[in-house]
């Protein structure tokens, strides 16, 4: 083999390898835009929380990304299936969902609340009983439904959205509806001609924690979390979280969920 032969192979080669890490390094992102103000949509683009959040970590990482707005469901079976990489949704992590899936660290703790018409004589989670709920579907705002009137009891109706659950509140179709705790507070701030009020149940809805989701044994994970843990660290995660949410995280909270 002549010189300039060698040169061109090994020139191939060289190409070749830069075309594989590109493709490597540009992940594909699931998320529900439709979760405010975790992921929503504001005059065409998708703003919110998780995604500033996704926006740092994958700054830190040294990832390229396309994030796609793929609904709930399909999201769940797009990590399932190693058509995305990982999903940011306000993802609870839980043991049934890590059966399926890895996750990374906790990024933020959760609870409960249920949103009902003000006047109603609502004031714990029991009460919703014989009601009619609306929830979310596949959510743990769904589980934490059925652990207080019953599994697919016929009382609870669920929505492919939080949005389609508050429009059926609106509209009467359901009494209440059971959903995440900031997402409640949002939609009660935002929509005051809506005339609703929320209360929250500590005996009945506990903490539970956010991560981002990968499909198992994902080749990324380990990376993203060290760099969610230097966004952590560092105090970028604070100042998002202020931004979005006018107080102070709880750092410890997230450190003891993570042992």
């Amino acid at each position: 083999m002549n010189k300039l032969l060698k040169l061109l192979v090994l020139m191939s080669i060289i190409l070749l390898a830069a075309c594989g890490t590109d493709s490597k390094d540009k992940l594909t992102v699931a998320t529900d835009a439709a979760f405010a103000p975790f992921e929503y949509m504001d005059k065409g683009e998708m703003v919110g929380f998780d995604v500033d959040l996704l926006a740092a970590v994958m700054e830190e990482a040294g990832f390229d990304y396309e994030l796609k707005n793929t609904g709930w469901e399909p999201m769940l079976a797009s990590v399932q299936g190693g058509d995305a990489d990982l999903a940011i949704a306000a993802i609870t992590i839980n043991d049934d969902r890590k059966e399926s899936y890895d996750f990374s660290s906790p990024y933020f703790e959760s609870t409960h609340m249920v949103v009902f018409p003000e006047g109603e004589n609502i004031t714990s989670a029991e009460d919703i009983k014989g009601l009619k709920i609306g929830v979310q579907t596949g959510t743990t705002g769904a589980d934490a439904a059925e652990k207080i009137v019953g599994k697919n009891d016929e009382s609870i109706s669920k929505y492919e959205s939080n949005s389609l659950a508050f429009m059926s509140l609106g509209s009467g179709d359901v009494d209440v509806v059971v959903t995440d705790n900031v997402v409640a507070s949002e939609y009660v701030k935002n929509n005051p001609e809506a005339e609703v009020d929320m209360i929250n149940d500590q005996e009945a809805f506990e903490s539970e924690f956010y991560g981002l989701m990968f499909p198992k044994d994902s080749e990324v994970r380990a990376e993203i979390d060290a760099a969610l843990q230097t966004v952590i660290e560092d105090g970028t995660y604070a100042e998002i979280y202020e931004e979005w949410f006018g107080t102070e995280p709880n750092l410890d909270a997230l450190k003891s969920a993570s042992k």
